[in-house]
This record gives C-alpha cells, sequence and structure tokens, in this order.
C-alpha cells in the first residue's frame, strides 16, 4: 500500500461592511448577545398548534443542504465517472486493490463506484468483511490505524441486502447531510450577531464551501470523513446548548472514527468552562480575577462536568477490544510507522514541508529524472514533486483561515483548529512531509463556517471562490477515481 492508505488571514473587514464582530478576547455570553430570534439561538419558539412542525430556521436549514447535497454529489459522480470513462482504471489498480473488493461490479457497476470506492476503501470494506483479525500479528496489523465505528456501521448496513458498496456510500452522504445540518445550525448559532439575514446568508455560504470544497469528494466515498464530520459538528453544537450527555456520547463515537478526534475533548471542556452556553448563565463574570483575568472560568464544575470524561471512551475501547483479542493495544499507533510517519516534534512538519515544496520546485525546473532532490519514494519523482508543492499550497490558503477563526469565532473553534492539525503537522512523512493535510483540512468545520461568514460580506468573492473550488473538486475527484494518488 501508499505510505498513506493508513491515514486515514487577516481578520474580515466586518467592521467595513457595518456588521459587528465578536470580541476576540471574550465571546459574549448569551445574557449580553443580541436578541435575535429564538430559531437563531438554539431555541425554537413552537406555538401548541404547531408542536411537531418545522420552524422556519429548520426548513431553511434543510432546503440549503439539500441543494447544496445533491447538487455536488452529482458533480461528483459525473466527475468521477466520466473520468474513468475517459481515462480508464490507472496503472497502479492491480497493486493497490489486491483482493478486487471494488471490481466485479460489470462496466457499469465500475464506473459507478469509481468516485466512491479506491484506496482506503479498500481497507474499510476488507474490515467490513473480515474484521480486523489481530491475533494474525503482522499480517493483519496494518487495518488496525483504521478506527472501528465506520467499517461497523458499513457492515451492518451491508448485512440488510445492500452491496458493501452501496452501503458504503449511503453511509458516508447520509452523514454528510447530518453534517452540512449541523453546520448550518452552529453557523446561525455563532453569527447571530450578524442579523437573522446575514447570518443565513452566512450559514448557507458555509454548507457549500463545504459540500464543493476541493477534498469533498472523500465525503461521499467509502472513507470515514463525513461520519467523523458529522459527530464533531454535532458534539460542538451540544455543547453551545449544554447538552452535556449527548456531548459525551458523540464524542466516544468520534474517536471510534478517527483516533484524532480525542482533541475534540479540549474544546468541549472551554465550552463547558468559558462559554458561550445557551443553557445557563455564566456563574462569574469577566476579569473578576485580579491575577489571571482572561484565564479565569466563568462556569463552575457541576456533576455533568464528568460526561466529557466519555470522549475518549472510543480510543479506550478499541484498544482493548485489540488486546482481549490477541493482538498489542498499541498496534493502532505502531501501524503509523508502516507509512512512514515519525514524530519530527510539534509543528515541525510545516518545516519539513516548505523544504520539500522547495525540494520539488527544483525537481521540476530541472527537467530531469537522473537525480532527486528529497528523499526518494515509490512513483515518478516528478509527480512526488507536484504533491509537495499542492500540500503547502493547501497550508498556505489555510494559514489565513485558522487566523480568522481565531479572531471571529469563540476561542473553543481556535483551539480545536490548532490541535487537530498538530498530528499532521508534526507527525511528517519523509518523501511528503504534509501527506494527508488537505483531508485533515476538509473535516475542520470551523474554517468553512470562517469562509461562509467571509463571503457573506464580500460578495463580489463568492462566485470565483466556489467555482475555483469546484473545479479543484473536479480534477481531483478525476484523479481520485482513475487510481491516482490525491490526500
Amino acid at each position: 500500500m501508499t505510505p498513506d492508505t493508513a491515514d486515514l488571514a487577516t481578520d474580515p473587514p466586518l467592521a467595513h461592511a457595518g456588521i459587528p464582530r465578536l470580541p476576540a478576547t471574550a465571546p459574549p455570553s448569551p445574557s449580553r448577545m443580541p436578541s435575535v430570534p429564538g430559531p437563531l439561538r438554539g431555541q425554537p419558539a413552537r406555538s401548541p398548534a404547531v408542536i411537531g412542525a418545522i420552524d422556519p430556521a429548520q426548513a431553511l436549514a434543510i432546503r440549503a443542504v439539500w441543494r447544496a447535497l445533491w447538487t455536488s454529489r452529482l458533480l461528483v459522480w459525473l466527475a468521477g465517472s466520466g473520468a474513468m470513462l475517459a481515462f480508464g482504471f490507472g496503472p497502479v489498480r492491480n497493486a493497490f486493490d489486491p483482493r478486487g473488493v471494488t471490481r466485479g461490479l460489470g462496466s457499469l457497476g465500475g464506473l459507478l463506484v469509481a468516485p466512491a470506492a479506491r484506496w482506503d476503501a479498500a481497507w474499510y470494506l476488507v474490515i467490513a468483511h473480515y474484521g480486523y483479525r489481530p491475533d494474525l500479528g503482522a499480517f493483519t496489523s496494518s487495518r488496525t490505524a483504521f478506527f472501528p465505528l465506520y467499517p461497523l456501521a458499513l457492515g451492518a448496513i451491508a448485512r440488510l441486502g445492500l452491496p458493501p458498496i452501496a452501503a458504503g456510500v449511503l453511509l458516508s452522504v447520509a452523514a454528510l447531510a447530518l453534517a452540512l445540518y449541523g453546520i448550518h445550525r452552529l453557523t446561525t448559532l455563532e453569527l447571530a450577531h450578524f442579523g437573522a439575514g446575514s447570518s443565513a446568508e452566512a450559514a448557507r455560504l458555509a454548507v457549500l464551501v463545504t459540500a464543493f470544497a476541493p477534498m469533498a469528494f472523500f465525503f461521499s466515498a467509502v472513507y470515514s470523513e463525513s461520519l467523523y464530520l458529522a459527530l464533531s459538528v454535532g458534539l460542538f453544537l451540544c455543547a453551545r446548548r449544554g447538552r452535556w450527555v449527548w456531548v459525551g456520547v458523540l464524542g466516544a463515537l468520534a474517536t471510534a472514527t478517527n483516533g484524532a478526534g480525542i482533541v475534540l475533548l479540549a474544546p468541549a471542556a472551554m465550552l463547558y468552562l468559558y462559554g458561550p452556553r445557551e443553557d445557563r448563565e455564566p456563574d462569574f463574570q469577566p476579569g473578576r480575577s485580579r491575577i489571571a483575568p482572561r484565564i479565569a472560568p466563568r462556569y463552575r464544575l457541576r456533576k455533568d462536568f464528568l460526561w466529557l470524561g466519555l470522549v475518549p471512551a472510543g480510543v479506550g475501547l478499541y484498544v482493548a477490544y485489540l488486546a482481549f483479542s490477541g493482538g498489542d493495544a498499541l498496534m493502532p499507533f505502531h501501524a503509523q510507522d508502516v507509512w512512514g510517519r515519525h514524530f519530527a516534534g510539534p509543528y515541525l512538519g510545516v518545516w519539513d514541508g516548505v523544504k520539500a515544496a522547495f525540494a520539488g520546485a527544483r525537481q521540476l525546473l530541472s527537467g530531469q529524472r537522473a537525480h532527486v532532490y528529497f528523499p526518494a519514494a515509490g512513483g515518478s519523482p516528478d509527480i512526488v514533486a507536484g504533491h509537495n508543492l499542492m500540500l503547502l499550497a493547501f497550508l498556505g490558503a489555510a494559514v489565513p483561515m485558522v487566523v480568522g477563526v481565531w479572531r471571529m469565532l469563540p476561542r473553543a473553534y481556535g483551539v480545536y483548529v490548532i490541535a487537530a492539525l498538530a498530528l499532521p503537522l508534526s507527525y511528517p512523512v519523509a518523501s511528503q512531509p504534509l501527506m494527508s493535510l488537505p483531508r485533515f483540512l476538509v473535516v475542520l468545520f470551523p474554517l468553512s463556517i470562517w469562509l461562509g461568514a467571509w463571503l457573506a460580506v464580500h460578495p463580489r468573492a463568492r462566485a470565483p471562490v466556489l467555482a475555483g473550488s469546484c473545479l479543484l473538486m473536479v480534477f481531483f475527484v478525476a484523479q481520485f477515481a482513475t487510481w491516482h494518488w490525491v490526500a
């Protein structure tokens, strides 16, 4: 397999647009937020005569999600299937689909699964069918790098009678729909200070930039990205509304989907202690502490804080299963060595990525392959060089978005993004230090919320940004469908 198949700005000028911005130091408490309609604050107002009916905010979210969902998935399938029809499977299919789990579907079936069942999809399909078998040691140890919730859910759906690939696509698309709905609701909640109309537009745009992101085709592939996105968005939404039991449950499910989800514990704890929260008023006012006014919590610890202890349970149960099944409890972490990841130091992978991109530019400009300017890797040096340049471009695009999240949204969102990026930026791969960074970025929904808000106040930028994103998604899904490594 390839070395990575185991994985997995400036402040927007709101003042110039006449729109207030959340303070950078302390997000406003619910009691100080401007008065907005109930549905935008997560507390739908329903009259007794219409109990059970969908309120306007929910209806607006459903319409926005449905339009983004079907149009983006149609584009993914047209681009992926069209690319395979035009260019074929590519040269590496036999090497990376050894069990033939994506074959035997006929000509039409092969075209339809092209945008969904490639690369890591083979791992998930094998695990769903055969299990992990940790008792077989080195023969199956690589499987343990893929956490269990997604293949378990895939297998459960397949047992209802669906073909495994169709079950995986159904699971991924359903999770994407839930994730987009949650992003819409969360955006209107956090940007209520924009005003009802502007926050709704920002939410619509946040849904669009998520659905049409360059790497958004992974959300309908047999990959765990959409499931993890849905669970992480749900955790934030429940934390903002003070539903701590669900925060713990969703956190445990997220860590059972992706071990990196353990970082969700940090923003959940921050929202509990500092807010903003909608379940109750703060116990303390800002600045009460003369020594450290910015870090003094605004909410007292109560018994419901203990529910956050469920967040790491997904990882704990998984390693316990491996240990009791005859394997090594730490196999998921040792498996990363097979794909060449190593600890370089906190965020030092950034520097390695810059050097690799510079070496890649030298390689391409040299016009030869006899001498390679970076550590040897499989495949053409020119392709590896191009990948390193592309990965650095994604990192460069992410930097202003991270800054924007930190300045616009409550601190918990910024902490989540920075903590989540610690894994890919601290554990590089020798030949491609930033490998898989685009896939790590596409599930970081605070970036989409910020971009949606930025586009809401920069209407002239909407068409170029969305069109460019769509074109990149078409290009990358075409690469993916023809068995070319993307991320």
